[in-house]
């Protein structure tokens, strides 16, 4: 097993807070797991993730592994690596990837800057490699670096839009039933052919529900039904929760999961993630303003029509912005009112350089400013301006 590189400058909080919650909301909710224990009468599990990452990816019809294909100009695991990460509960992360990847994989964490993450060599197939995860958390294995967890979450590297109230209901229903897995309602009906490829009969679409990830189980559950595991079941089974009533008679409790909970399998799912991702980070403006103003500024004016447009507006004056950058908003509107010398928007860009936040995700700032044309011959205005939008663009670049 080998630990990820970690530490360097970056942001506070990883991942994207894509539909997450901000400020106080975002510090309940990491307490949320703490709160389940409480209310159940016993301390708040440890938990850890498994993700197995060593597929070929053969349905993408590409010679990169999907987990590895850039959305964004940014590999796909990295943003399900986020997605767990910000989840500040959750210890450890093991990921498993086949051992020619092993490098890129380094060179991913180390490039994004993840946390928590540690690596084992994955096996020929799905099954193998989460054993293998498991066998690096299990303290009866040599050389074991990582303590054993309570209730280990499993997921696919290639669902990355999962979120922190998914994975809190897998792991708080395992904790009470041994294991637990997401579901959804089945998109379309399944019929069973005959042998001659002519329909034999059909199910009731309404009575059955496609298995997703993630899936959280009981540590011991889990590991057991795999130490039990025939040859069989580990080339050619997919389904953990089988596994689990198979071989240690546990019934999984099923969870009602998310919308988006699908899994990036073929070419054009990597258009639609872009186009979610796109579409979420661009819902988060931060206009920066002096506050004081009146309420008839055109930055209130702004304000407001922002409202009616986008998810999430957040005014704010320099002394804040630090808490906003943290929180990961990617979109800033700078309001330089009655000066011609971009002060705000220099000092927002230095910040913006220092947190390291464009690593993750494009940043915008958009630069406004609004001059008194009667203190300052025009000229005079307009060549102060040149001069100091070439050093915005310089610092941007």
């Amino acid at each position: 097993m080998e630990s990820g590189p970690s530490g360097g400058s970056r942001p506070a909080e990883p991942g994207p807070r894509l539909r997450g919650l901000r400020g106080a909301d975002a510090a309940a909710s990491a307490s949320s797991l703490s709160r389940f224990g409480a209310e159940a009468g016993c301390r708040a599990p440890a938990v850890a993730a498994v993700l197995p990452a060593g597929g070929s990816g053969e349905r993408m019809g590409v010679p990169t592994p999907k987990q590895f294909c850039p959305i964004l100009e940014r590999p796909l695991i990295s943003y399900t690596l986020q997605a767990l990460e910000r989840v500040s509960w959750i210890k450890d992360i093991i990921v498993a990837v086949t051992g020619e990847n092993m490098e890129t994989m380094k060179g991913i964490i180390q490039r994004y800057q993840h946390k928590r993450i540690s690596l084992v060599e994955a096996g020929v197939t799905r099954h193998r490699s989460i054993f293998n995860g498991l066998k690096a958390l299990a303290e009866d294995q040599p050389n074991c670096r990582l303590s054993k967890p309570e209730v280990v979450i499993i997921h696919d590297a290639v669902r990355p839009f999962v979120e922190e109230d998914v994975l809190l209901n897998v792991v708080t229903a395992a904790q009470e039933h041994g294991a637990s897995g997401a579901i959804r309602p089945l998109v379309s009906t399944v019929i069973s052919p005959s042998v001659d490829s002519c329909l034999d009969h059909s199910l009731e679409r309404a009575r059955y529900r496609a298995s997703e990830m993630p899936q959280a189980f009981l540590f011991d559950v889990i590991y057991e039904a795999y130490q039990q595991c025939s040859d069989y079941d580990l080339e050619f089974g997919t389904e953990c929760l089988h596994l689990a009533l198979k071989y240690s008679h546990i019934k999984a409790k099923l969870v009602e999961g998310s919308p988006d909970l699908w899994k990036v399998t073929y070419k054009r799912d990597l258009y639609a993630a872009e186009s979610i991702i796109k579409e979420r980070i661009s819902q988060q403006v931060c206009v920066v303003m002096d506050t004081k103003e009146d309420e008839e500024h055109v930055g209130r004016c702004l304000e407001e029509m922002l409202k009616t447009e986008l998810n999430h507006i957040k005014v704010t004056s320099g002394q804040d912005l630090q808490q906003i950058i943290v929180e990961q908003c990617y979109n800033f509107v700078c309001m330089n009112v009655m000066t011609s010398d971009f002060e705000k928007t220099q000092r927002l860009l230095n910040m913006l350089e220092e947190s390291n936040l464009s690593i993750l995700y494009p940043v915008v700032v958009i630069s406004v400013h609004f001059l008194d044309y009667e203190s300052v011959p025009f000229g005079q205005k307009m060549e102060k301006v040149g001069k100091n939008v070439g050093k915005i663009v310089c610092s941007v670049d």
